[in-house]
This record gives structure tokens, C-alpha cells and sequence, in this order.
């Protein structure tokens, strides 16, 4: 007998699975610059799930990642609405024609996908890392590589470390709301004349669980952004604009970073983009 693939339950579980990640990704995505992949979450959560089912199968399992995989992509659209704020364009978020914005996105992406699907995936030397993974993590716990499958236990340990995780950075966003501990630190000062710069430390379990999916690499990239932002840019350009009278310090500072600095980082993005093109 095949193995089912398209069912119910799967279409169910993975859209369930992605509103919870879109959520948790569009919180970070505001807070922080960056969204996370979920396939590989997902795949781990969809396996510990279903294999209660006598039933499903490696091709169930996918299609429930597959589903879940649309978290990363419907998070992106806090990279574009908030930007028609921030230009001017709105002054809030209308529902229906943000609704219209994300279904015609939505729309789009799937009919571009027909067409560009030989390009990019069949003729294509790309590596995919991320699906790759997938497909690993997938293998592994269904046993097709050969491993032992172990519906009772191993399978469950990735849901496990999800739910535990979750509890655990529920219960410190609690603690923190509650004042008990510091969830953030701030502060300014000056670099001697009129230069300044400042900083920001902020405890969350939500970033280091993010921190963990980005790899290091992402994290020395951002790393290296924020020296260059507080650490160079910032104190060149308050030494060169010094506070005007009357004016706090952390005022001053906090705007030439949004004024001025801000505006250099999202050059480097522009041009690290249009250079990928290429």
C-alpha cells in the first residue's frame, strides 16, 4: 500500500504549525531585523506528532514542513509594510488592504514558483542547505537511513526541547514583565569633546534561541554591523554634530543613529544585494 502523503491532518497540523511560527517570527522580525527557518522546527515537531499515527509516513511529514516552510516567507511582509510607515506613505495598517497586499504576494509567489522551478531547482546547481536538512532530519526519523525508529522516544525528544524551551522563555518574559529582573540595560556617554555613543543589552531566550538557528556566522555579521554602527559611525558623526543646547545626550545620540546611521546600514543592504544579482 502507499504511503499517504496529502491528508488532512497534515494539512491541519502545518497550518498550525505556521501560525505559531509566523507569530513568533514576525516578533522578531520587529524586534530584532530577523526571521528564522522553520522547515527543520517543523519537521521535528510534525514527526514527534504524527508518529502516534500508525499510519504516516516520510511524504506526510514533508508535506507538513513543506506547509510550515510558508512561516519564513509570510513573516517578510514586516520588512515592507512598516517601511510604507515609515516613508510616509501610511499612517497606519488599513486591514483589507493589507490583506489584499499579502493575498496578491501570496498569489504571485506561487504562480513565479511554476516557471522559475526549472531555473532554480531542477537545472540548478544551488545548494539548498536548509532543504537538504529537512530532508536529512526527515530521514532520520523515519528510519530510512537505517536508524532505529523509536516512536516513543526519540522522535519526542525534538518536540520535547520545543515545549521545555517555550515554557522556559514564557516564564523569564513573566519575570521580567513582573520587574523582577531586568530584561534591559541601557545607557549613553561620551567618548571625550562632543562625541558620544551608547549601548543596549537585552536578556532573551526567544534571541538566543534565534541566535542559535542564524548560525554564527549571521551573528558575527550583525556582530560586526554594531561596531561599526556605535562604535565608529556614531561617535564620528556626534563629534562632528555636537548637541545642541539643551539638548540631553541620549536625544542627540539617538538621533544621528536614526537619522543618519540607519540610513548607511540599509545602503550596505542595497548594495549587498544588488552585488548577489551579480
Amino acid at each position: 500500500m502507499r504511503p499517504r502523503e496529502l491528508t488532512l491532518r497534515g494539512l491541519i497540523l502545518g497550518a498550525l504549525i505556521t501560525t505559531v511560527f509566523t507569530a513568533a517570527n514576525v516578533y522578531l522580525g520587529l524586534k530584532v531585523g530577523l526571521t528564522f527557518a522553520s522547515s527543520i522546527p517543523a519537521a521535528v515537531i510534525s514527526m514527534a506528532i504524527l508518529s502516534a499515527v500508525k499510519d504516516s509516513s516520510i511524504l506526510e511529514n514533508n508535506i507538513v514542513q513543506t506547509v510550515a516552510s510558508a512561516a519564513g516567507t509570510l513573516s517578510a511582509i514586516i520588512f515592507v509594510l512598516p517601511g510604507l510607515v515609515i516613508v510616509g506613505w501610511w499612517t497606519g495598517f488599513p486591514f483589507w488592504q493589507s490583506f489584499l497586499i499579502c493575498v496578491s504576494g501570496g498569489v504571485l509567489g506561487v504562480l513565479f514558483t511554476i516557471p522559475l522551478r526549472r531555473a532554480l531547482v531542477t537545472t540548478s546547481d544551488l545548494p539548498y542547505p536548509e532543504g537538504v536538512a529537512a530532508a536529512e532530519v526527515l530521514k532520520v526519523g523515519s528510519g530510512v537511513r537505517g536508524e532505529t525508529r523509536d516512536d516513543a522516544g526519540a522522535n519526542r525528544e525534538g518536540l520535547i526541547a520545543v515545549v521545555l524551551g517555550s515554557v522556559a522563555s514564557a516564564g523569564f518574559a513573566i519575570i521580567a514583565a513582573t520587574r523582577l529582573l531586568h530584561a534591559e540595560l541601557a545607557g549613553f556617554f561620551r567618548l571625550g569633546g562632543a562625541a558620544s555613543s551608547g549601548y543596549s543589552f537585552a536578556w532573551s531566550l526567544a534571541l538566543l534561541g534565534a541566535g542559535h538557528l542564524v548560525g554564527l556566522s549571521v551573528g558575527m555579521a550583525m556582530l560586526t554591523g554594531l561596531i561599526i554602527a556605535w562604535g565608529i559611525s556614531v561617535p564620528i558623526l556626534t563629534s562632528m554634530q555636537p548637541a545642541p543646547e539643551g539638548v540631553e545626550l541620549a536625544a542627540h545620540t539617538l538621533g544621528i543613529w536614526r537619522t543618519q546611521v540607519r540610513f548607511i546600514g540599509a545602503g550596505a543592504i542595497g548594495v549587498a544585494a544588488i552585488y548577489t544579482l551579480g
